[in-house]
Formats: C-alpha cells, structure tokens, sequence
C-alpha cells in the first residue's frame, strides 16, 4: 500500500513537472517571437483621387464598406467631434463578440493621400493597435487604396501570434472592404 502511494505520487509529481516544463518553455519561445503585427491590402478604383480620398476620410462613410459595420446589425454608434477631421471618434458597442465593444479616432490626416487611425478594442479584448489608409493617383481617373492595420501582442500572449495568423484573418477583412468600397465609389 505504501508502495502504491509512493508511485502515484512520483507519477503525479513528474506529471507537475512536465506541466511546468512545457511552461516555462512556452514562456521562452515567446521572449524570441514577435510582438508586433502588420497586414496590409489595396485596391485600384476608377475615380479621381481626391474623389477617393474625400470619402474614406469620414469615419461616417466608413460604415458603407468596412465589413464589421455589417456584422451586427443591432449595434450601437457613437460619433463625436467633426467627422472627417483630426480627433473624429466613431464608437461601437456590440453583443455579438466578433465585433464587440471600441472605438476609432483619427489621429493624423496628410490631405489627399493619407490618413491615420487609432483603434481602442475594450471587448472581447482590450487592446489599442492602428490603421491607416492611404490614396495615390494612378491616373486622373483612377486611385490606388491602401488599408493598412498594425498592431502588437504583449508578452506572453505574442505566443499565439504563429497560430492566429492575423495576415489571413485580418487580410480578408481588409480586403473585402475595399472591395465593397470600390463598388460603392464606381456605381
């Protein structure tokens, strides 16, 4: 009986302590990934580049492309301050929690060509990452978009950066709004 005893806790003991070595380990391999994240996509539109860059200024119009706009139709949103104009905050406040709860504020705009955004995500996750998008004459009638998202993971939580894959999650979002911009600024 003593004996078993004493087996059952050696086993358990190598157990914990295997648990703990995989930790640890985890916890290593971290200290070497990255933390931060960059995904980006672009579009060509047939319209004039100011005609472009006047519409994805406002947070407004943003919600006729973005596709987490569509994904609550149920959602709350707040606007404050001047719409298109540094320092515009358009809020989202949503059960569902593939959108949940944040806000965007634009930070910096460099007339007809870019502008910059800080995203505040309070629910699911808090975080604080960025976005810009910026506009680029092709030809008179046609402009180059760019939609761009960065952001970090803090250690340790960077350990799931190889596994979310965020170019591709990210990447399609991004990209299927600016396809549904395209088709909203050539109607």
């Amino acid at each position: 009986m003593v004996n078993l005893k004493l087996e059952i806790t050696n086993i358990i003991k190598k157990i914990l302590f295997g648990l703990l070595t995989l930790v640890v380990l985890a916890l290593l391999i971290a200290l070497f990934l990255p933390k931060e994240f960059a995904v980006e996509r672009e579009i060509a539109i047939n319209q004039p580049k100011d005609t472009v860059f006047n519409y994805v200024k406002y947070l407004k119009n943003q919600d006729t492309f973005r596709v987490w706009s569509t994904k609550d139709p149920a959602m709350k949103k707040t606007f404050t301050g001047t719409d298109g104009t540094v320092g515009a905050i358009a809020g989202w406040d949503s059960k569902d929690e593939n959108v949940g709860v944040g806000e965007q504020e634009i930070t910096k705009i460099k007339e007809g060509e870019r502008i910059d955004f800080e995203l505040r995500f309070k629910v699911p996750i808090e975080s604080t990452d960025f976005a810009y998008m910026s506009t680029e004459a092709i030809s008179p009638n046609q402009t180059k978009v760019k939609w761009g998202f960065n952001g970090k993971m803090p250690y340790p939580m960077n350990l799931m950066l190889p596994f979310m894959n965020m170019e591709q999650m990210l990447g399609k979002d991004l990209q299927d709004g600016l396809n549904n911009l395209k088709v909203v600024l050539e109607k």
